[in-house]
């Protein structure tokens, strides 16, 4: 067994049993108060656990060239492995009873329909009811085969198999083909194949904006397309997924359904008006609005959210000194500066990563101040997994978890040679299609090729500014841009004080065009770190203040921090909780409970 001078622990002389407190080797020389002795032992154990950067070990730890297993550096590159889905049960489908088919002919769909789509009926245990319930089944195929199954009751009880895969219902229907309809549920679908309408797709789960399921998809079977006609509801929800497909698919492409003043759905349009009025709802679907002028009929869903609800608060990252101050939205750009060494990028990875944890956002990175590639992975897993990024402290399959997590959640933009704006954006384009990322990082940005050519510098970055603003607003994601500032002088007491937006070489339109900005500042006198919210666009999103923080030099964080009170270290693994928390939504989230909606007379 090893010895604790092995790890660098100094141990009082002769004391071999009880608790001890003394010194870490990891942060004491690095400590504004070299006196703590934070590090707290515990002889009879052998464990110990630094209370200041989160260091925690035990003499029974082996090191990796111990282990049986292989080295924990030495395994083949990342691949994206396909999950592992439950299939729902195999066996053969019951055609739907009379009384059943009597009510699906009530909604204007025939038996023909129910045969060519495969939908069937059965017994199946409604956890809703807590009992076996007699369902219409929904079946979901992908290249032929069943991959999943929606339950539904005679009282609109749903569910989906739990743990099977997500994907469009119909999908097999629409590959190949020039034009689609997207719909926002089963019957909708089966409405438009009724009259005739065969390429038509339901999302599975409802108008839900998460349309992560949809990466898999976008290449081989929307990529194609010259048409989609998004037939949406008509409520809140259904906007919301109406805005996230345009954003996902390209508006200029799009088109999209009308159903008129008293239907809110495709299949109700078919019930009240019949086949002609449905034909015509698709045949007279307007091109999205691209000219840039609008009147308030074009965006009256989203006036009539805001009149209903207010003005709601943006996203924020958890930590409540930095959430009263400041909340952050899409289509919006976000200034970051500071002087050399005091932790720009760090923070903006930290706001990376609590976006995702907390809003599943997807981050896309154009950052040669990080460079290489991997010194910056390393950063982000740290933040993830709150631990040191080393063998001693993270685990092998808490390392393999991360690296495939940040393989399908972070892109790297990072060009052989062409650093032009262009270039970045066209790359963060295609990135907001094929894997929906809502946030672009440019750090820093003088790093982009200089194409002024002479002209006006000022002139100059505000154009960048509003090429920066306008890709924003058009593709639905944030920018966030590091910049830095002009040399600082020290003050009379010999201290570099915090810059200002204002500061930022090059131009005062830094400040001036941003929605956002924010000055990270290392206070090294007080071993603190200020990030000043300098600029917040709408008073609903945030208003300026300082927060302060101290960094966690175990992991990279940036933990909140009163004065003279220490502060609470976070040293969990953020991706792990996450994923036990998610694990648990899916398996509620395949079982719908619609019995708030009128119900249907309904003979199933």
């Amino acid at each position: 067994m090893k010895s604790y001078s092995d790890f660098g622990i100094n141990i009082p002389y002769g004391r071999t049993s009880g608790k001890v407190k003394t010194y870490c080797p990891k942060c004491h020389n690095q400590r504004h108060d070299r006196r703590d002795k934070s590090l707290s032992v515990d002889l009879d154990k052998g464990l110990w656990n630094c209370h200041y950067c989160g260091w925690g070990g035990s003499l029974e730890t082996k090191e990796p060239w111990e282990r049986e297993e292989r080295p924990w550096h030495n395994y083949a590159p990342i691949k994206r492995q396909k999950p592992v889905y439950k299939k729902p049960p195999q066996h053969a489908l019951t055609a739907v009873s009379e009384r059943a088919l009597k009510w699906f002919e009530g909604r204007g769909i025939s038996a023909a329909t129910l045969n060519a789509l495969k939908v069937s009926e059965g017994m199946e245990w409604m956890p809703q009811n807590n009992a076996q319930s007699n369902t219409v089944q929904f079946n979901y195929f992908l290249n032929g085969q069943l991959v999943n199954t929606k339950y539904r009751t005679g009282d609109k009880k749903f569910k989906l198999v739990s743990g099977a895969q997500l994907i469009p219902y119909n999908i097999d229907a629409i590959k190949g083909q020039k034009e689609c309809i997207v719909t926002e549920g089963e019957m909708d679908a089966l409405s438009f194949y009724e009259i005739g309408f065969h390429n038509v797709v339901s999302v599975p789960n409802g108008a839900n904006a998460n349309l992560e399921y949809l990466d898999d998809f976008i290449e081989e079977y929307f990529d194609d397309k010259e048409t989609i006609y998004i037939a949406s509801d008509t409520d809140t929800k259904g906007v919301l997924l109406k805005d996230e497909l345009l954003r996902r698919f390209g508006a200029e492409r799009c088109r999209i359904l009308d159903y008129g003043q008293d239907c809110k759905d495709a299949n109700e349009v078919l019930m009240k008006y019949g086949a002609a009025a449905l034909k015509k709802c698709l045949s007279e679907a307007p091109e999205v609005k691209l000219e840039g002028v609008f009147t308030v009929s074009d965006f009256e869903s989203n006036l009539d959210a805001l009149f209903e609800h207010g003005m709601q608060k943006g996203a924020t990252i958890g930590l409540e000194n930095l959430d009263r101050l400041i909340s952050f939205e899409t289509k919006r750009i976000c200034v970051v500066t500071g002087i050399p060494g005091s932790g720009k990028s760090e923070f903006i990875d930290q706001i990376a990563e609590r976006l995702n944890m907390r809003y599943g956002w997807k981050f896309a990175y154009f950052s040669p101040e990080n460079a290489p590639l991997e010194y910056h992975a390393s950063k982000l897993i740290e933040k993830f997994t709150g631990q040191h990024f080393d063998r001693q402290h993270l685990t092998l399959p808490a390392y393999r978890q991360i690296k495939e997590y940040l393989n399908t959640n972070f892109f790297f933009i990072s060009p052989k040679e062409d650093y032009r704006l262009d270039t970045i954006l066209e790359k963060a384009r295609f990135l907001v299609r094929r894997r929906g990322i809502k946030c672009l990082v440019i750090d820093p940005y003088n790093r982009l090729e200089d194409e002024s050519d002479g002209h006006n510098e000022t002139k100059y970055i505000s154009k960048q500014l509003d090429r920066l603003t306008n890709f924003a607003q058009r593709n639905d994601v944030m920018v966030i841009l590091m910049a830095h500032p002009t040399k600082q002088s020290k003050n009379k007491d010999g201290v570099i004080e915090a810059p200002t937006l204002y500061d930022i070489s090059g131009s005062a339109h830094f400040y001036n065009k941003t929605d956002f900005g924010i000055v990270v500042h290392r206070n090294r006198i007080d071993n603190t770190v200020e990030v000043h919210v300098q600029k917040v666009k709408f008073r609903h999103l945030g208003e300026c203040g300082t927060a302060l923080f101290k960094y966690n030099l175990n992991n990279g964080r940036y933990s909140p921090y009163t004065a003279e009170v220490e502060p609470v270290w976070d040293n969990s693994n953020h991706l792990q909780e996450e994923m036990n928390r998610r694990a648990k939504e899916a398996e509620e989230a395949a079982v719908f409970d619609f019995t708030a909606q009128p119900l249907d007379e309904c003979p199933f």
